[in-house]
């Protein structure tokens, strides 16, 4: 992708990021930073128990090894890590053209890339078929978002296979501390529920779901060739059958609802995308839920 292909597409984005912005900005009364901000507190020193401490820091450890009574300080944890995870396996090549599934999974990672290094936080990025296809070490500023977005742009990945469950073990193991990690995926793949859980349980996730109209409303156009991209072979189908159109039908509702289900359950996020749907307004409405949620907490 050229530079100027890079601008093109980062004043797009930009566009796009402003507009939520700016929606959120006026919705919630300017608390939108805390989408990205860091709201927890996290240890930092000891020291010497003072008259009026709480007696509740008391560091018992510290006290036993010495002759003084020592007391846990804390500091706010203003900063963020934000992780994404963007699936760029061949199930992701459905839809029209500029408009398939991994071009708005693309854009999508663009503006919240915008989006968290516009706020101070630290935003790294794992693009993943059943292997490592490109990974981007979490940073901040202006340049950093412009070397994501030129990844995503450029990527072209070296398998066509997905393997859900090995790209959610590599975060896990090298995430350190608690992040907001963004999975993007059509999620068109088996056995990766656990670890999205050990995920959800280790660090605040958010899934953002894609999907095609052709996955949910398959033309009836009687017997026909598909390509399967993944396993690169032509498969003879009958798109007119009831049972055949049913069956797809029923795949994908199986698959969205078994997301909410445990999303519901394990204190996250779902989004779902279709590719011929505008994604911002959906994008403003999660920063909305997950700002007046972290107002309750």
């Amino acid at each position: 992708m050229h530079k100027e292909d890079v601008h093109r597409l980062l004043k797009k984005l930009r566009k796009y990021e402003i507009a939520i912005r700016k929606a959120i900005t006026t919705q919630m009364q300017g608390d939108f930073h805390s989408v990205f901000k860091g709201s927890g507190i996290t240890f930092d020193d000891v020291r010497e128990y003072q008259y009026g401490d709480d007696v509740r820091t008391i560091d018992w450890n510290a006290t036993a090894k010495g002759h003084n009574v020592y007391v846990k300080t804390f500091k706010e944890e203003r900063e963020q890590v934000v992780y994404m995870l963007l699936d760029v396996s061949a199930s992701q090549e459905i839809g029209d053209p500029g408009h398939q599934k991994v071009d708005i999974g693309k854009e999508i990672c663009g503006v919240l890339a915008l989006s968290a290094i516009k706020e101070g936080s630290q935003v790294g990025m794992l693009c993943y078929s059943d292997s490592k296809e490109a990974y981007v070490k979490p940073a901040k500023g202006d340049k950093h978002a412009y070397q994501i977005i030129s990844t995503l742009y450029n990527l072209e990945p070296a398998s066509t296979k997905t393997d859900l469950k090995a790209a959610a073990n590599y975060l896990l193991n090298i995430i350190k501390r608690r992040s907001i990690v963004m999975v993007v995926s059509d999620f068109v793949d088996e056995d990766y529920m656990h670890n999205l859980k050990a995920l959800a349980r280790k660090h605040d996730l958010i899934i953002i779901h894609l999907s095609d109209k052709r996955e949910t409303n398959l033309p009836s156009l009687g017997i026909i060739p598909v390509f399967d991209k993944e396993s690169r072979r032509t498969l003879w189908i009958n798109s007119s059958s009831s049972f055949f159109r049913k069956k797809v039908s029923t795949s994908y509702a199986a698959r969205r609802a078994a997301l909410e289900d445990f999303c519901k359950k394990n204190q996250s996020n779902y989004l779902p995308v279709d590719t011929n749907e505008d994604y911002v307004p959906k994008l403003i409405n999660l920063f909305r839920i997950r700002n007046r949620t972290r107002k309750i907490a």
